[in-house]
C-alpha cells in the first residue's frame, strides 16, 4: 500500500512519522503548505503536495487528521473527483457521525471507502505510537488498511458501520471532559490545602484515583504548563458534538454543559490553545488563578 497523510499537527505530524517508518508514506499535505515540504524534506522519498490533484498516482489509501466536519466532506469531495476505485479515506478526525456517513456515501458512489477511525491517548499516544482506534466501517476495507493503522495502534477496534467510530469518540470525550473537571477541582483542593505535590500524586495514583490525566497532567497543570497537549478549544468543539448527540438520545449531558461553558469561559480569556488543564484555572480560589 502507498500513503498520503493529510493534516500534520501535533496529532497527525507523529502518525505520519510512524508510516514512514513502516516504508509505506508517500506523500503529505497541510493546511500551510511550508509544514508539509518540511516534512517532505526531512524523509527522504515523501512529496508535499499543495492539492489533492497532485497525489502520486501510487497513492491507494489517504489518512486525514483534521479539524473540522467541513475539512473532512471537502477532502472526501476532492478523493472523489480523482475517480480511483479502491482508493481509502481514513479519518481520524473528530467530527459528527452524520459527517462521516456523508463521507462516505460521497467516496463510495465513486468506487471509493471510507473509514471513520478516531483515536485517543492524546499527544504522547501519537509520539508513541500507541493510539487507541475506534473504527466505523466495512470490516473488509479495515482487514486491507490494518497494517497501516498498526504503526501507531496500540488498540484498534471496529465498532459497527460508519458513524459507529465516531459515536464511541463521542463517549469517551465525555470521560475525557468529567474527569478532567474532577482531577482539575481536586487539585486544586490539594494546592489550596498547601498538600506536597511530589507526595499527594503518587499516593492518588496508587488508589481508586489513579487515572491517565492526572498521571500525566497533574504536574504540569501545578506547575501553571498548559503548552503541550490537547487544546481545550478542540474539546470545546467536540462537545457541541456530543451536546447534540445526546441531546437527540434523550439522555442526560450535564457534565457536558458544565464542561462547554467553563472552556467557553477560559476561550473568552485567551486560554483557547491552551492544554485542557487549564480548566484548573477556574477551580482554583479567587486570587490565586
Amino acid at each position: 500500500m502507498s500513503v498520503a497523510f493529510i493534516g500534520l499537527g501535533a496529532m497527525g505530524g507523529p502518525m505520519a512519522g510512524h508510516v514512514y517508518q513502516a516504508g509505506l508514506l508517500k506523500a503529505v499535505a497541510n493546511r500551510t503548505l511550508p509544514k508539509a515540504q518540511a516534512f517532505a524534506n526531512a524523509h527522504d522519498g515523501v512529496v508535499a503536495v499543495a492539492s489533492l490533484a497532485d497525489l502520486p498516482a501510487a497513492v491507494d489509501v489517504v489518512i486525514s487528521c483534521v479539524t473540522a466536519d467541513a475539512d473532512v466532506l471537502a477532502l472526501a469531495r476532492d478523493l472523489a473527483a480523482l475517480k480511483r476505485p479502491g482508493l481509502v479515506l481514513i479519518d481520524h478526525s473528530t467530527i459528527a457521525s452524520k459527517s462521516a456517513q456523508q463521507a462516505a456515501n460521497i467516496l463510495r458512489a465513486e468506487g471509493a471507502d471510507f473509514l471513520d477511525a478516531p483515536v485517543s491517548g492524546g499527544v504522547e499516544g501519537a509520539r508513541n505510537g500507541k493510539l487507541s482506534i475506534m473504527v466505523g466501517g466495512q470490516p473488509e476495507t479495515l482487514a486491507r488498511v490494518q497494517p497501516i493503522l498498526q504503526c501507531y495502534a496500540a488498540r484498534m477496534t471496529h465498532m459497527g458501520d460508519v458513524g459507529a467510530g465516531q459515536n464511541t469518540k463521542a463517549v469517551n470525550q465525555v470521560l475525557v471532559a468529567g474527569i478532567a473537571q474532577a482531577v482539575c477541582e481536586g487539585m486544586a483542593l490539594g494546592e489550596a490545602l498547601g498538600l506536597d505535590p511530589t507526595r499527594l500524586l503518587p499516593t492518588l495514583g496508587a488508589g481508586a484515583a489513579q487515572n491517565w490525566f492526572m498521571e500525566k497532567r497533574g504536574p504540569t497543570m501545578l506547575q501553571n504548563q498548559f503548552s503541550s497537549g490537547f487544546k481545550l478549544a478542540l474539546l470545546h468543539k467536540d462537545l457541541l458534538i456530543v451536546q447534540a448527540l445526546a441531546e437527540a438520545a434523550g439522555t442526560d449531558h450535564s457534565i457536558v454543559d458544565k464542561c462547554l461553558a467553563d472552556y467557553g469561559q477560559l476561550m473568552q480569556s485567551g486560554h483557547g490553545d491552551d492544554e485542557i488543564s487549564s480548566l484548573i484555572r477556574l477551580k482554583r480560589k479567587p486570587g490565586s488563578r
